[in-house]
């Protein structure tokens, strides 16, 4: 009995091992999402001319995955957060990722054999948080400087912000959030960021139905 009790417990901690041994480095994960992103937009003529439900499937399975929504909205949000029911954040949450969604169908449309780099990389072995630095490029065009910040979970590194030539994305929008909770409470809030995802999301299938 102490024998088999002994040979679960040294099993899990070779599962425990392992799974560490996975967790793929933060910018390596960057890297090969990126690539593999690239690579299945470059393939695809129904992405390259704007089929969104082709676009929203292709972010639905390798973009979302590797973005922490609830810290993201949390961020964005500011104190209010703290004040908000557990119904109003998880509604929150969901309208965040909607815009976030919308936001990156939008930049695939626009895609144009662009290339991106990620930049040479360190971090502690011990680190809980980094940030990835990437440049995307284009023939003719002033590269773009967009940086990633990630954290570690049970789950893998996850992103929580982005910034664009130094301007985090989050942070704009606690500006907006802050003067919309202001206003309307969270609500309020919840409700403008509901009313702009259905109208992008009209606009965008009357896109799709022209094309």
């Amino acid at each position: 009995m102490l024998k088999q009790i002994g040979l679960l417990v040294a099993g899990l901690f070779g599962l425990i091992n392992l799974a560490c041994a996975e967790m793929v480095a933060p910018d390596a994960l960057i890297r090969n999402t990126v690539q593999e992103v690239l690579a299945i937009v470059k393939q695809d003529k129904d992405i390259q001319a704007g089929n969104q439900k082709k676009i929203l499937a292709l972010v639905d399975a390798k973009v979302l995955p590797h973005f922490d929504f609830e810290r993201m909205t949390r961020l964005a949000v500011g104190k209010p957060w703290r004040s908000a029911t557990a119904e109003q954040k998880q509604a929150l949450i969901s309208e965040f990722r909607a815009m976030l969604v919308r936001t990156y169908t939008r930049a695939f449309t626009v895609y144009r054999d662009q290339s991106v780099e990620v930049k040479p990389f360190n971090m502690a072995v011990d680190a809980s948080e980094a940030t990835v630095k990437t440049i995307i490029k284009k023939q003719g065009v002033q590269p773009v400087s967009v940086d990633y910040q990630l954290s570690k979970t049970t789950e893998g590194w996850k992103a929580f912000d982005i910034s664009i030539e130094g301007v985090s994305m989050v942070g704009s929008y606690r500006g907006s959030f802050a003067s919309e909770v202001q206003q309307g409470g969270i609500d309020g809030l919840i409700k403008t960021l509901a009313d702009k995802n259905s109208g992008s999301a009209s606009l965008a299938d009357q896109s799709s139905v022209k094309k």
